[in-house]
Order: structure tokens, then sequence, then C-alpha cells
């Protein structure tokens, strides 16, 4: 994995955790809600968009579908879950379709997950992106 991607996902993940604090936007938390402000734009490389679905998931080596967007990147490159290679969060991730403008991926959960909640990455070429996935196993 590539330094600039390493250094990518980390911001994501920094990023989701500090948007995501108590299920509300950052702005709200200080009670600093404006219906008619737009969310702000992500910096350059942390522009794609994914989402997993089933979210949460219920069962051991269930099938799950990430789609998206690259945001601006040239399309799927890879798709990676967990916090590392040894503990992956999903297997057999086969990327079926890799438009910039709206890919999609199956994968299977891994048969040894537990409860709780995992990253998934995806590297769209320049543009990286993260969501959470829950497991309820």
């Amino acid at each position: 994995m590539s330094k600039r991607l390493i250094t990518a996902i980390a911001g994501l993940s920094l990023t989701a955790g500090l948007l995501g604090w108590a299920g509300a936007p950052a702005g709200a938390q200080a009670g600093q809600v404006n219906e008619a402000a737009a969310a702000p734009k992500p910096p350059k490389g942390a522009r794609a968009v994914v989402q997993v679905s089933p979210n949460p998931t219920t069962k051991r080596a269930q099938e799950v579908t990430i789609t998206g967007h690259c945001g601006g990147g040239k399309g799927l490159k890879t798709v990676f879950a967990g916090l590392d290679r040894e503990h992956p969060v999903l297997q057999n991730i086969r990327i079926v379709e890799d438009s910039p403008k709206g890919f999609v991926a199956k994968a299977t959960l891994a048969p040894k997950i537990g409860n709780g909640v995992g990253p998934v990455f995806v590297d769209c070429g320049g543009e990286a992106g993260v969501t959470l996935l829950v497991t309820h196993v």
C-alpha cells in the first residue's frame, strides 16, 4: 500500500470519527445548525463516496455490496476492509463495475468476525473513501 494511500486512509478515518461523534454533524454538537449551509467539500484525495449494503450485517459469511462513486478519481482500483490484512472484515472482494461515476463490488463477511464496527476503504486512483460497516452476528 502506498504511503500516500495510507495517509489518505488515516485522514479519512479521523474525519469519519470526528463527523460521526454522537451521531450528529460536527456543527450540531456546538448548537450551530444551519439548514441552508451546504456541507463542506472534502479535501482533494478524499472525495470518493462509499456505501455498504446491508449495513448492519447479521450473519457471518454474508454477502455485501459495496457501491459509490470516485469523486473525480479514475475508477475503483481497490477495496480494503479492516485495520490490517491479518484480520480482514471482508473476504473474497470482487470488483463488478469500476466506473468512476458509479462502482460496484461484492464481498463476503469474514467467517470469524464478531460484533462491532470496522472500516471499509476504497481507492479510486487519486481519490479515497471510507465508510463504517456494523456487524451484529
